[in-house]
C-alpha cells in the first residue's frame, strides 16, 4: 500500500483518480476547498480529508504545513484547477489571476513545501497546445480572456512539471491531459467518463511500465505527446520558477 495526495478530489476527475486508487487499496488524503465540500466527502466515507482553498497562498501554505506535519506521501497528483467563465478578469484577495493561481501557481507551492515524493503527477490539458507563457504577462493582465487564461495557466503548470523533473532527476514527474471529460467544468457534452478521464494519471501514478517512468514528459491515453515546446524550454522553465518563488516568498528546494 502507497500513500497518495490528489488534490481536487471532492469531485470529477479528482474523485475519480481517488477512487481507483482507494479501490486498490492505496491510502489516499482527499483535497477540498472548503469545510462543507470536506464534510460531503467525510459523510460520503472518506478517510481522509485536507482542507485548502487555492486561491489563497495563505490558505494554501497552511494546507502544506498540515499534511507536513502527517507520514510522508508516494505520490502527489497535483489535479485541481479551475475554468473561469467569460467576463472580467478574475483578481483574488492576493491580487493575483485566479486562474494561474488555482491551476499553476498552487501546484508550484505545493511542490515547494510539502516533502518530496517517488512520484509528481500534474493534471494538465491539451489546451496548452493554443497556450502561451509570456513572462512579462504571466497573468494576462493585457487582453484577458476565459480560455487564454486557462490555456496559459496549464501551459505554466506543465512548464513547472517539467521543471521538477530536470531539478529532481530521483522523482517521477510528468504531466498528463486526461481527456475531455463529462465534470462540472467540462459540463454534458464531453465525449468521455470520469473514468476515463482517471485512466492515465492513476496509471502515471501506480504504473512500473516503461512508458510510465519515463520522466519530464506530457501524456495523454498512456501516450507521450508533445503539444507545446514552450513546456520543454529549460530557460522558459527557469525564468518562470523564478517568477513563481517571487510571486510566493518560496523557492523549490535543491535536489
Amino acid at each position: 500500500m502507497s500513500r497518495f495526495l490528489v488534490t481536487g478530489s471532492s469531485d470529477g476527475i479528482g474523485a475519480g483518480i481517488a477512487a481507483e486508487l482507494e479501490s486498490r487499496g492505496h491510502a489516499v488524503v482527499r483535497h477540498a476547498r472548503d469545510e462543507a465540500k470536506a464534510a460531503r466527502l467525510r459523510a460520503a466515507g472518506a478517510d481522509d480529508v485536507v482542507v485548502g482553498d487555492l486561491a489563497s497562498l495563505a490558505s494554501t501554505r497552511a494546507m502544506a504545513a498540515d499534511l507536513s506535519a502527517r507520514p510522508p506521501f508516494d505520490v502527489v497528483v497535483h489535479n485541481a484547477g479551475w475554468l473561469p467563465p467569460e467576463g472580467e478578469r478574475p483578481v483574488t484577495g492576493d491580487g493575483l489571476e485566479r486562474t494561474f493561481q488555482v491551476n499553476a501557481l498552487s501546484a508550484y507551492l505545493l511542490t515547494a513545501l510539502l516533502p518530496l515524493p517517488s512520484r509528481l503527477v500534474y493534471v494538465s490539458s491539451n489546451s496548452i497546445r493554443r497556450g502561451r507563457i509570456d513572462l512579462d504577462d504571466l497573468q494576462h493582465e493585457a487582453n484577458w480572456t476565459s480560455d487564454s487564461a486557462y490555456a496559459g495557466s496549464k501551459l505554466a503548470m506543465t512548464a513547472i512539471a517539467f521543471a521538477a523533473a530536470r531539478r529532481y532527476p530521483a522523482v517521477l514527474c510528468n504531466a498528463v491531459h486526461p481527456g475531455w471529460i463529462r465534470t462540472k467544468m467540462s459540463g454534458d457534452v464531453a465525449p468521455l467518463d470520469v473514468a476515463a478521464g482517471a485512466d492515465t494519471p492513476v496509471w502515471l501514478a501506480t504504473s512500473d511500465d516503461p512508458e510510465a517512468t519515463v520522466t519530464g514528459t506530457f501524456f495523454h491515453e498512456r501516450r507521450v505527446v508533445r503539444l507545446n515546446e514552450q513546456a520543454y524550454d529549460p530557460a522558459t522553465q527557469d525564468a518562470l520558477v523564478e517568477r513563481c518563488a517571487a510571486l510566493t516568498g518560496v523557492a523549490l528546494p535543491a535536489a
